[in-house]
C-alpha cells in the first residue's frame, strides 16, 4: 500500500448514515469529504428495509461526492451488533524463501492458517486481527517483515458474524452501486480514534451510544478482548421525551437536540421551549428541567446496563476507566451523569479533525485509520476508493462507444439486406 491513499468509510447507523472520505498518510489523516443522511430502514442496529437503506446510503454518498468533486467506487464498511463473536486463533507456517526472509506471502499464509478453525455454518469470518507474531520463539513482534527466521507463528483474534446480517449489509452496499474494499469491526475502528495506546494497554471500556443501540467493548493489553451490545440508545431517549411531553417523535428529537440536558441538577429553569401537543393545535411551554428529568432517567438506565454487562464479561476493575462516544454524547450533562453512575474516571471522545469534531463520527473516521493499518499488517490492497468525475464520465461513455460501434455493422447489415431484397424483387 502506498502512503497518501484516499479511503472512504461507510458507517451504517440506526439514526444516521455517515460517509467519510479521508487521505490516509503513514501517521496522519486528512478528512476531505463528509456526507450524512437520515437512516431509514434501520432499527436497533439491524437492517429492516433494504430499499430504504440503499436510498439513505446513496444520499450520504452523493453528498460526500459533491463536497470533493469525485466519484466514490470502493468503501470500507463497519459492522457491529450482538451477532459479533470473538475467538482466539493460532497459525504456524515455515518460511518459504531461500534466504529465510519473511515477506508478505508468509504473513498471508500464517493468517490463512489461523483461520482453519471450526465455525458453525450460519457464521462467517470477516477478519483476523493479529495480536502478535512469533519468529523462531521470539514473541511480541508486531510486524515480522524483513526478519530472518525458519518458523513463523501468529496469535490473534478471529471475528465472526451472522451470515444473514452480513448478506443484508452487502446487498445494501452493492445496491447503492458501491464495492466493498474491506469490512471492519466498528468497536476496533472507534478504539483507534477514541483510545490512547496506554489506555488500551492498562484496560479500558469503550461505550459507543448510538441511536438504536449501545456497544460496549473491553480493551486490554493493547487489544480488544470482548464486545457486547445493549439494545438501548438515543432513539429510546427521544421516544421517552415524546411520551412524556405528548408530542411527535420529530419534535421530541428537536427538543432533545436543542434543549436536552442529561444531568437534572445542572438543568436550567430559565431555558424554556414550546411543544405542540399531539391531537390538538395548542402549544405547551416547558422548561429544561422537565426534559432533563426524562432524559436523565433513560440515560442512567443505559449506563447501568453497560456497567452490568461489563461485570458479566468478567471485568470488575478497569484501571483506564470508561470512555464514552457516539451521537448521544453531544448532549450536555452526559459526562457528569456518567461520573455519578460509574464512580471512576470517565471522558467523552471525539475525532479531532475539521468537519467531524463530533462524537457521532468517531467510528466512521476510525474505519479509515484502522483499515489502513490493518491492511499494512496483513499486506492487503484496498484498491482505488475514488476517481475524478471526468475519469468516471469517460469510463461511462466508453461502453456506450463500444456499444454504438457494435450496433453500427448490424444497421449496415440491415440496410444491405433490404437493398438485396429489393434487387431480388426487381429481377423476379
Amino acid at each position: 500500500m502506498n502512503d497518501g491513499e484516499v479511503l472512504v468509510g461507510l458507517d451504517i447507523g440506526t439514526a444516521h448514515i455517515k460517509v467519510i472520505i479521508g487521505e490516509v498518510l503513514s501517521d496522519s489523516l486528512n478528512v476531505i469529504g463528509v456526507g450524512t443522511a437520515a437512516s431509514n430502514g434501520m432499527r436497533k442496529g439491524a437492517i429492516t428495509d433494504i430499499d430504504q437503506t440503499v436510498r439513505s446510503i446513496r444520499s450520504a454518498v452523493e453528498q460526500a461526492e459533491r463536497m470533493v468533486g469525485m466519484h466514490i467506487e470502493n468503501v470500507v464498511v463497519g459492522i457491529d451488533g450482538s451477532h459479533i463473536e470473538l475467538q482466539p486463533c493460532h497459525g504456524v507456517v515455515a518460511v518459504q524463501s531461500d534466504n529465510r526472509e519473511i515477506g508478505d506471502e508468509d504473513i498471508a499464509r500464517v493468517i490463512d492458517g489461523a483461520q482453519v478453525v471450526s465455525i458453525p455454518p450460519e457464521r462467517e469470518i470477516i477478519d483476523v486481527i493479529p495480536k502478535q507474531f512469533i519468529v523462531d520463539g521470539l514473541d511480541e513482534i508486531s510486524d515480522p517483515r524483513g526478519m530472518i527466521g525458519v518458523r513463523l507463528e501468529m496469535e490473534g483474534t478471529i471475528i465472526t458474524c451472522s451470515k444473514t446480517i452480513l448478506h443484508n449489509i452487502l446487498k445494501c452496499v452493492e445496491g447503492a452501486q458501491l464495492k466493498i474494499s474491506d469490512i471492519c469491526l466498528q468497536p476496533l475502528a472507534a478504539g483507534t480514534i477514541a483510545l490512547s495506546k496506554d489506555e488500551k494497554s492498562l484496560g479500558i471500556a469503550l461505550i459507543d451510544i448510538g441511536g438504536g443501540c449501545s456497544t460496549i467493548s473491553i480493551f486490554k493489553n493493547d487489544h480488544i478482548e470482548a464486545t457486547c451490545v445493549v439494545p438501548l440508545g438515543g432513539d429510546n431517549i427521544t421516544k421517552d421525551v415524546s411520551i412524556g411531553l405528548r408530542t411527535s417523535t420529530e419534535e421530541a428529537e428537536e427538543i432533545k437536540v436543542n434543549y436536552g440536558h442529561a444531568y437534572y441538577a445542572d438543568a436550567s429553569e430559565d431555558e424554556t421551549f414550546q411543544v405542540t401537543v399531539i391531537g390538538s393545535d395548542q402549544k405547551e411551554t416547558y422548561d429544561q428541567t422537565l426534559a432533563a428529568d426524562i432524559i436523565e432517567a433513560r440515560l442512567e438506565e443505559i449506563y447501568t446496563l453497560a456497567k452490568r454487562e461489563i461485570r458479566k464479561m468478567g471485568y470488575q476493575d478497569l484501571p483506564g476507566g470508561f470512555v464514552l462516544t457516539g451521537g448521544t454524547m453531544k448532549m450536555p450533562g452526559v459526562l457528569e451523569l456518567a461520573r455519578d453512575v460509574f464512580n471512576t474516571n470517565v471522558r467523552v471522545a471525539m475525532p479531532d479533525y475539521i468537519g467531524v469534531r463530533e462524537p457521532q463520527f468517531t467510528a466512521g473516521v476510525g474505519l479509515l485509520q484502522f483499515a489502513h493499518r490493518n491492511a499494512q499488517i496483513q499486506g492487503k490492497d484496498l484498491g482505488t476508493s475514488v476517481v475524478a468525475e471526468a475519469e468516471q464520465q469517460q469510463q461511462q461513455s466508453q461502453p456506450q462507444k463500444i456499444k454504438k460501434q457494435k450496433e453500427q455493422p448490424k444497421s449496415n447489415e440491415k440496410k444491405e439486406s433490404k437493398i438485396a431484397s429489393l434487387f431480388n424483387r426487381f429481377f423476379e
